[in-house]
């Protein structure tokens, strides 16, 4: 779910100009049942945040019910420059950043363009599906493709191969850190 912050300016954080506006790469490490998780904090003080969600049955006072539900309970993406966050970062002691493997205290960043094409994709989609990178395997991977019209008009990619799906489900993905299957039309699909 997509968290924009309030297009009121009372409500927007300031960022300085020498302080990049970045998607950072953060986790969140409070318990999955929470009542009030980072991206609800962040989202709450003005902050762009994106976390993948799902829809979950749960049990409440013994009625089930649907709910949307973090894909992974610790992972968020976060639209802001550091000067802002670091002093939440600081101030909320369950919010940590991801960082670079083998840089020292480098944060995880995603490109806009990159992340903005994910967040696009995932809104089209009534039911995306979310796919760690090591949940996907060479043999997933279909024929590579075009859209043509529709909301994800541009797009290009691949198809996901399914045994036994009717559906036509292209693959978005942010590099290394989570993919995302999305549903098309198959009268928007040209094949490259």
């Amino acid at each position: 779910m997509f968290y924009p912050c309030s297009n009121k300016m009372d409500n927007k954080m300031d960022i300085p100009p020498h302080d990049p506006v970045r998607w950072f790469v953060m986790r969140d490490l409070k318990r999955s049942n929470a009542r009030y998780p980072a991206y609800k904090q962040l989202s709450d003080m003005g902050i762009d945040v994106f976390t993948p969600m799902r829809w979950h049955i749960v049990n409440r006072k013994g009625k089930l019910t649907r709910e949307e539900v973090p894909f992974l309970t610790d992972l968020l993406f976060v639209r802001s420059g550091r000067t802002v966050l670091d002093p939440i970062v600081e101030g909320i002691p369950t919010l940590q950043y991801r960082y670079i493997r083998g840089a020292y205290r480098e944060p995880m960043t995603v490109k806009d363009m990159e992340m903005g094409r994910f967040i696009r994709a995932v809104r089209s989609s009534e039911s995306p599906r979310y796919y760690l990178p090591e949940e996907l395997s060479p043999s997933m991977f279909g024929r590579e493709i075009r859209i043509i019209g529709g909301p994800l008009d541009g797009y290009e990619g691949q198809l996901l191969k399914l045994r036994g799906s009717r559906v036509k489900r292209l693959i978005v993905d942010i590099p290394g850190l989570l993919a995302a299957s999305v549903e098309v039309n198959p009268e928007y699909i040209q094949f490259v």
